[in-house]
């Protein structure tokens, strides 16, 4: 271990767990692009669902459908967003089929009267979302 240590004082001039980076993360509530993708989300109606892709496009980042996911895990509870409105591309919930999230998705899904069969939500359900 210290020869590892050594290592880094050599490589880098200071112990490795003086290393710190120049500037502080923001944090999710600061971050534009989160925020966005979560107004894009709110604007889904209820009864009707997107895709991650859709959200992202419509949040003004187009391809970046891991990236809206990424912004519906790190969201605040207080934020009550309608996560469950965002679906995975063909209407299909990403969720593993035997997981509590996908039962929760389903079930709130169904209560807003979204059909949903096999893990599908059928496409008419599907929301048309424009760009923020």
């Amino acid at each position: 271990m210290t020869r590892l240590k050594n290592t880094f004082t050599a490589l880098l001039g200071q112990p490795h767990s003086k290393i710190s980076s120049p500037r502080k993360p923001l944090s999710p509530e600061d971050n534009p692009a989160l925020q966005a993708i979560w107004h894009a989300v709110c604007a889904i109606p209820r009864g009707q669902v997107s895709t991650y892709g859709a959200v992202a496009r419509s949040a003004g980042f187009p391809g970046r459908a891991r990236q809206a996911g990424f912004a519906l895990r790190v969201a605040p509870k207080e934020m009550n967003l309608p996560w469950h409105r965002v679906v995975g591309a063909g209407g299909r919930i990403v969720f593993p089929k035997t997981s509590r999230a996908h039962k929760e998705q389903a079930r709130r899904l169904r209560a807003e009267g979204v059909a949903v069969r096999d893990g599908r939500v059928m496409l008419f359900a599907m929301a048309q979302l424009r760009e923020l």
